[in-house]
This record gives structure tokens, sequence and C-alpha cells, in this order.
């Protein structure tokens, strides 16, 4: 039983980045992604991503939609990147989540979300996860996963700048 259940999950997994890949495809980094004015700068201090040297700009304010696989209706994301950190909110689902940068490639940035409201372990209806971004102008492409109670959840947008 346990087997088929890995099985399973394993299938699903596969099956959802086969979903979130289009619209991570069509965020592919193009020749005119410079990313803002080199480095984007916050009241005179560069932000973390562009500090690092590593992975598109992605600091500023972002809002759009997000939808999770196997869910009807889309929910507001709200993400919020600048020298003092990262954070999530979902307005429609009254949650609010801190982001850790965890790393960086060329062309994407990661980050692991711990939600600080409305986390599902207290009653509310978000679980932590983690966030994979990309960015190609004034557009940021995303792709969630998570897997709470061993059940995985993968959830894919696109926001636009603020």
């Amino acid at each position: 039983m346990e087997k088929t259940l890995r099985f399973f999950s394993g299938a699903l997994i596969v099956c959802a980045l086969a979903a979130v890949a289009p619209a991570i495809a069509q965020f592919l980094p193009g020749p005119d992604d410079s990313q803002d004015s080199g480095g984007a700068t916050l009241k005179g201090k560069k932000t973390a991503e562009a500090q690092s040297g590593n992975g598109p700009n992605i600091a500023g304010a972002w809002s759009g939609q997000v939808t999770q696989i196997g869910s009807e209706k889309p929910y507001k994301l709200e993400l919020t990147v600048n020298a003092k950190g990262a954070e999530t909110r979902y307005p429609d689902l009254d949650c609010i989540g801190k982001l850790t940068r965890i790393g960086a490639s060329k062309s994407y940035v990661f980050f692991v979300e711990v939600i600080t409201k409305g986390q599902s372990q207290k009653g509310g209806r978000c679980p932590d996860g983690t966030l994979t971004l990309t960015r190609h102008g004034d557009s940021v492409a995303l792709a969630w996963f998570g897997a709470p109670d061993n059940s995985p959840i993968v959830a894919y947008g696109t926001l636009q700048k603020k």
C-alpha cells in the first residue's frame, strides 16, 4: 500500500510539474531582461538578490492570481521582496507567509515559505511550502509546492509588478 501511495504521489508531482512548465516556459530570460536599473535599489541599498549576483532580480511588489492544481477557483497572491526580506499575502485565504531565500540559479530564485498568519496546522487555510520564481520584464512566474500531511499540493501563477 505504501509503495502504491509513493508511486501515485510521484506521478502527481510529475503531472503537476508538466502543468507548471508551460507557465514558467513563457518567462524564459530574453535579451531585454536586464532587470530594472542594474540592481533595483531601495532607499539607496541594493537588495539581497542584487547583492548576491545570482538569479533574476525580483525585488519589488508583485500581485496576481495563483491556480492550485485540482482546485476550481484561483486565489490572489501579493508578493513583496525588498532589502528587509520577502513576504507573501493571500487576501482571499486570510494568510501571510515569510519567505527565506534558499538559493538561486541563473534564471530562478528559490524560497521556503513559512506561514505566519492562517497556518493550516492552527485551523487556517495555508500550509508551509516552497516557491520557485523567475522574472521576465514586469512579470514573475511562480511555482509553489507543499506537502501538508503527506498530501502534495502544487500551484502556479503569474504576478505583475505593482
